[in-house]
């Protein structure tokens, strides 16, 4: 389809202009720049169907910009989505009005935090948003604050849980939102308990929570930090949980474990849970199966020292001989991830009183290694 001779004109005089970015309103059918001077737009004629002559738009567009026609590649979703669009091009994907060239350009890891800022001019979405914040470099910028504020108004009107704490974790970064607005988010997690997870992935040595250490805490500190000064992973790890802080998130840990909303939330609690744990994880990989990750653990306690876990737990059986169950409860901890729930979630999809039955067997043993490191067993 051919451009009515009015618009090809003023496109092309726009186009002739140093500019930042371009977007395309289609239910407007209106062309907008944005440039040193600001913001100017172009009332588009369309003759014909609008699909068809927005098409005809955007080749006009890349014709001027890549010197091709043929516009930016779509069917290389998944590419684009994964970082790998050129960081030399990102500037010339602004220029096309493609909304899926925006999204390649918010995914792509070269992005500055000037590029954001036109990238968020021309695409400003939630999910835009969040990948942006995944970035150092607009985390750092000026368009940090500005993003994370948007995500948190935006955040009464997310209906995906899984959104809800990643934007969560993302807004939780150093620097971007004020302690009371984290505070606010905290108190509403008890009416959205997605949001906790975020939390606990963002700052799980910081929940802004009141609690008090485990009462045996104080002795098993002073007892074992010899062990800890040489470098007892374990030793470590059992101060953590027991002290105040480390008593919240487990605290939080239960209450999430307890009714999780989905799936999506069940997966990234395990996954925050045994990032927790991980230093004293014996390998990388969780386990299979709750039940066999418990007996594994409970089997390294009479492992003699060949390897450096086991010689974590010998150091530390020696000097608190009582903490054999807490032990237990670390490693199995360290063990969890989403696989134990992967067999339940391939054979249904159902979410809130119905998932939670169903993933009982893996949720009531892990209730229990969460109690005894919180002495409530």
């Amino acid at each position: 389809m051919e451009l009515s001779a009015e618009d090809s004109l003023r496109l092309n005089v726009l186009l002739a202009n140093p500019l930042h970015a371009i977007r395309i309103d289609e239910s407007s059918m209106t062309v907008y720049a944005l440039s040193d001077e600001g913001e100017a737009s172009i009332r588009l004629n369309p003759q014909g169907r609008d699909d068809q002559y927005l098409k005809a738009v955007r080749e006009l567009l890349s014709s001027q910009v890549l010197g091709s026609p043929g516009g930016y590649p779509v069917f290389l979703r998944r590419w684009t989505r994964m970082g790998q669009a050129r960081d030399d091009s990102l500037e010339q994907l602004l220029l096309l009005g493609e909304p899926e060239a925006v999204v390649a350009v918010v995914h792509a890891t070269g992005l500055s935090d000037d590029i954001a800022r036109k990238a968020w001019w021309a695409m400003p979405v939630a999910d835009n948003a969040r990948r942006m914040l995944e970035n150092r470099n607009v985390v750092n910028g000026s368009m940090g604050k500005v993003l994370a504020e948007y995500l948190v108004d935006y955040l009464p009107f997310e209906t995906e849980h899984r959104a809800m704490l990643e934007t969560v974790r993302l807004v939780l970064q150093p620097g971007l939102i004020a302690p009371e607005l984290r505070d606010k988010l905290w108190r509403a997690a008890k009416r959205k308990n997605s949001f906790y997870v975020g939390f606990m992935d963002a700052i799980p040595d910081a929940l802004p929570e009141t609690g008090r250490p485990r009462a045996d805490w104080q002795e098993l500190a002073t007892r074992l930090q010899p062990v800890i000064a040489a470098g007892n992973p374990l030793a470590g790890q059992l101060c953590r949980c027991l002290s105040e802080r480390g008593q919240v998130f487990l605290q939080t840990a239960e209450i999430v474990v307890r009714k999780p909303n989905n799936q999506d939330v069940v997966v990234e609690l395990l996954k925050s849970i045994q990032h927790y744990f991980s230093s004293v994880c014996p390998n990388s990989d969780p386990g299979a199966d709750i039940e066999t990750a418990i007996s594994d653990a409970e089997a390294l306690l009479d492992v003699p020292a060949v390897c450096p876990t086991t010689s974590a737990v010998q150091e530390l059986l020696a000097v608190a001989p009582e903490c054999r169950a807490d032990i237990v409860a670390m490693l199995t901890l360290a063990w969890v991830g989403e696989p134990l729930v992967t067999p339940i979630f391939a054979r249904s999809d159902a979410i809130g009183s119905v998932m939670r039955k169903k993933i009982a067997p893996v949720t009531t043993p892990l209730l229990r290694q969460l109690a005894q490191l919180r002495g409530t067993v």
